[in-house]
């Protein structure tokens, strides 16, 4: 095994950084003084001990926002122009620690080291450059009031920001996940109480550490780590105005509710159950690449990955053989080897989830390609191919969040866009054809916030990225997140 970093290596970065959690500027412990163990899901080893912040941590942060937030001179009421310019300095520190992320990536989450250094940590930084130029975009307007004396009344309007923003992430794309919450608030002046998950804390607080250095003024960006009990505390906080929520639709349910007590603004990006249509003109070989893709990158563990694979039956067998022999090809393995192209699950926990859907396909009568656990420490589990599979099945209709795709051939005189939108989610889909007519016409009649056409996993800070149905509440990235993050007020002066 040829390790991207040696141990020394990986010591001196872990051991870099605060354990504590990032309250009004200072690192502190939790009020309790209690930890929590960071575990690596490659090995199974303590990789660090992190401050268990719980209820009381979370009040001392909400307060600490609520201080910089009112404190006019501090961050809100900087010219825009210096703000967006501390804002795009965070996104150039995060390249600059470029190998540092991913290495924390790796080893928290366990994805490779690679794929973070090549796609996590430069997507993270893009999005913090882009979101730095809506700084200066902020506009409002003026207008004689024409339904009564233009002469007498004027109004206009003005973009203000919603306030203190609390923000709690997934474990599957820590530091992107991050970047895609904390650069619009900041961008539109709002302060932030981040809350890492328990799983993966550690880019968290190397993001916490360069935003000081950026020049965030305290109290702009505060870091609580914890469990979901912290979570819950700031998604019921009086004092918190928008939440902004990751992760599985249950607990956005969850936060929904917790929310209502002073009827936070409230945005969610939620859980998936992707379906990938596959006709047969499609170029079979990029439809294959595309389909494993869609469902093996990241292990699985995506929110849009493509579980739900619909092959024209004429093309099924070569379609369902080619994504086979990609998932034979994958080498499963410890995120640091440079040779892994897919690690192992965030946890323990995941891994019980994963294989017990596996067994539950298997019970229900489905043919199972692949899918054995790989090792005999860790968390890994090999990629997994579902064929005989029927729509009412448990590994068809849930969400897996692992490397697990149900494969089902449809007759080329039967439509199948009803039975891919037979889900509670819409959060991504995707089609693979050469007909130009008909990609444009599948992708109008799937319900889903995000339509891949002969491609998948494509991303850009630009483009908003959001879910239909149960799959969530407004959208990230883009001017739609920025606007998440505003409000709009109205003034009428008469000028008799």
């Amino acid at each position: 095994m040829t390790l991207a970093f040696e141990a020394p290596r990986i010591q001196e970065v872990v051991g870099s950084l605060s354990r504590k959690m990032l309250i009004n500027g200072e690192w502190v412990d939790a009020a309790s003084g209690s930890t929590f163990d960071s575990v690596n899901p490659a090995t199974e080893e303590v990789l660090a001990s992190v401050a268990h912040g719980q209820a009381e941590d979370a009040d001392r942060a909400v307060r600490a926002a609520r201080a910089a937030f009112e404190d006019g001179s501090a961050w809100r009421k900087m010219p825009h122009g210096q703000r967006g310019r501390i804002i795009h300095k965070l996104g150039d520190l995060i390249l600059d620690h470029l190998e540092e992320f991913a290495l924390l990536e790796s080893l928290d989450n366990g994805k490779p080291f690679a794929v973070a250094k090549a796609a996590d940590v430069p997507l993270a930084a893009d999005m913090f450059h882009y979101m730095s130029g809506w700084t200066t975009k902020i506009e409002g307007s003026t207008l004689p009031i024409s339904a009564h004396d233009p002469d007498a009344y004027l109004g206009f309007t003005l973009r203000e920001p919603v306030g203190v923003a609390a923000q709690i992430i997934p474990w599957n794309f820590p530091l992107l996940m991050a970047a895609w919450k904390v650069a619009p608030a900041l961008a539109a002046g709002c302060t932030i109480v981040l809350k890492p998950a328990e799983q993966t804390p550690l880019s968290a607080l190397l993001l916490g550490e360069l935003a000081m250095q950026a020049g965030l003024p305290p109290g702009v960006l505060n870091i609580v780590t914890g469990f979901g009990d912290a979570g819950a505390a700031l998604a019921a906080h009086p004092d918190v105005d928008k939440v902004a929520f990751t992760g599985s639709t249950e607990v956005g349910k969850q936060i929904v509710q917790a929310a209502a007590g002073n009827l936070k603004k409230v945005t969610l990006e939620l859980g998936g159950k992707s379906p990938n249509v596959v006709y047969a003109d499609a170029d079979i070989e990029k439809a294959i690449a595309g389909s494993a893709n869609a469902i093996f990158f990241n292990q699985g563990e995506c929110c849009v990955a493509g579980s739900r694979l619909y092959v024209e039956e004429s093309v099924y067998d070569q379609v369902v053989e080619g994504v086979a022999e990609q998932a034979r090809n994958i080498k499963v393995g410890n995120g640091l080897d440079e040779s892994t192209m897919m690690g192992p699950l965030v946890s323990s926990e995941q891994f019980d989830r994963v294989t017990g859907y596996i067994s539950s396909g298997r019970d229900e009568g489905a043919n199972i390609i692949g899918g054995e656990r790989v090792g005999d420490k860790g968390y890994f589990v090999a990629p997994t191919i579902l064929t005989g599979t029927r729509e009412e099945m448990k590994a068809v209709q849930e969400e897996i969040f692992g490397p697990v795709v149900a494969a089902a051939p449809f007759n080329a005189d039967r439509d199948i866009l009803p039975t891919a939108n037979n889900t509670n989610f819409g959060l991504g889909a995707g089609v693979f054809t050469r007909d130009i007519g008909k990609a444009y016409r599948t992708a109008r009649r799937l319900r889903a916030g995000t339509v891949w056409v002969n491609t998948w996993n494509v991303f850009d800070a630009t483009l908003p990225f959001g879910g239909y149905k149960e799959s969530g509440w407004g959208r990230e990235m883009g001017q739609a997140v920025f606007n998440n993050y505003m409000e709009t007020k109205t003034v009428i002066t008469d000028l008799s």
